[in-house]
């Protein structure tokens, strides 16, 4: 199993951060590690986003920090430099990813597609994204594209409309190792410093998994 892939099924939690003020970005993730989730996509659609993963990587070593949103090879360099461990992109786009793969970012593409799959794995990359799971089809099309694909060993982690009450159906599947999810770490909570809440949402989350 891709190495990524292998460190992020131990957690199969992934929380997708959207950080306005870096300064939240510290107490944030001891919330998310103190109540069991060891991982964290801060998501590169903020001015603050570098900012943020930088204080983690290194106020916080023990949470493993991705970069999510990265568009751009500009933005995976940023990313890299601030400490990123990967990288996750909500499409695929073969110049991002070789840019990823120079800057040596364990980088995680976005596909919806069997085309994007195929395109994906012509370029090495195993462990993909499935965006936006819920809309492009669910469950029941990750399932049949896997039907399709399950012998090149690649790995999924879905993001986009997973929550609590889905996201043990979607880790049913076999190829899936993780789920990216934004509900645990809502802009609102982050803004008015509800750490409780962002704890009480992981353990929540956590709890359907076993």
């Amino acid at each position: 199993m891709d190495q990524l892939a292998e460190k992020l099924s131990s957690f199969k939690l992934v929380p997708v951060v959207v950080i306005n003020d870096a300064k939240k970005a510290v107490p944030l993730a001891h919330a998310l590690l103190e109540n069991g989730c060891g991982c964290m996509e801060i998501t590169f659609r903020t001015d603050s986003a570098a900012e943020a993963v930088s204080a983690i990587a290194n106020g916080v070593p023990e949470m493993l920090v991705g970069a999510g949103t990265l568009l751009t090879p500009a933005q995976v360099v940023r990313a890299k430099a601030a400490g990123a461990t990967f990288g996750v992109a909500p499409g695929f786009d073969p110049v991002v990813v070789k840019a990823a793969q120079e800057n040596a970012l364990p980088f995680v593409p976005g596909v919806s597609t069997a085309g994007e799959i195929s395109r994906a794995l012509s370029l090495g990359c195993k462990f993909l994204k499935f965006f936006p799971a819920e809309a492009a089809g669910g469950v029941k099309m990750l399932k049949a594209l896997m039907g399709a694909f399950r012998h090149t060993n690649v790995r999924i982690m879905p993001t986009g409309g997973i929550n609590a009450a889905n996201i043990g159906e979607w880790l049913k599947i076999p190829e899936v190792v993780a789920c990216g999810g934004s509900w645990i770490c809502e802009s609102a909570l982050i803004k008015s410093e509800n750490w409780q809440e962002v704890g009480r949402r992981t353990r929540e989350a956590l709890s359907n998994l076993v």
